[in-house]
């Protein structure tokens, strides 16, 4: 307990959490709650110089709703895919050119897709040139970074899915540069790929990492990111 009570004084424990330790008294455990997620998010107010556009050029919820967007769409495109070869190419042949407005579907998720990258970027620029990541706010800024990192690997695994020439030679250069991380370069390769090419198992691998662990993480990510926010004083 006494480690514990330790670690809750140190600079990186305060930079996480906002709860004390020990929980001694009602307010203590009180607080926990009003720490939640779910129950305290949203400001009571805000400042009106933090609303303005041209303050934020609202990039974060651009962001946000493009994110929607892209997980609307992307549930959409689900019904028509299957990530198995050659149906995969097939299926965005038939979605472009049989499906009802199948174009205009896959379309509106890939632009979405380029917009999202633009706009995390010219978010995090904007918020390291107002010095939002500086403390208490430091946390909320790396979790910023691996958000941007996030949307990077979206948009690459998402790449492969029509499985064409210009996917699969995209994804073959991306791999091969991977192998050259120091130590698990090799290894890390050989777990996208599920082998030593690119094949079945890959455009499986994709396909859940697309699909499923990275919109999920991100979901996660972001409304803590939001919550975090509110927490370390709203945007400055």
């Amino acid at each position: 307990m006494k480690i514990l009570n330790n670690l809750a004084k140190t600079k990186f424990w305060q930079s996480v959490f906002r709860t004390k330790l020990p929980l001694s008294t009602n307010l203590d455990r009180s607080l926990v709650i009003f720490n939640s997620l779910t129950l305290h998010i949203h400001p009571v107010k805000v400042r009106l110089r933090a609303i303005k556009f041209s303050y934020t050029f609202y990039l974060g919820m651009i962001s946000f709703f493009l994110f929607f967007v892209l997980i609307v769409t992307g549930v959409l495109l689900m019904l028509y895919y299957q990530p198995a070869i050659p149906h995969a190419y097939r299926n965005m042949k038939d979605l472009e050119y049989v499906v009802s407005n199948g174009s205009f579907l896959r379309n509106m998720h890939r632009w979405s897709a380029h917009l999202m990258v633009i706009s995390v970027f010219l978010h995090m620029l904007r918020v390291f040139y107002k010095g939002a990541y500086k403390p208490p706010r430091e946390f909320n800024w790396i979790i910023g970074i691996v958000l941007l990192v996030s949307t990077l690997l979206l948009s690459y695994t998402g790449y492969l899915l029509p499985y064409d020439q210009l996917s699969y030679w995209a994804v073959t250069v991306g791999t091969n540069i991977v192998q050259y991380i120091p130590v698990a370069g090799k290894e890390i390769r050989f777990l996208l790929l599920g082998g030593n090419e690119i094949g079945e198992y890959t455009l499986v691998r994709f396909y859940v990492l697309h699909c499923v662990v990275l919109p999920l993480v991100m979901i996660l990510l972001i409304a803590f990111h939001f919550w975090r926010i509110r927490k370390d004083g709203g945007l400055l």
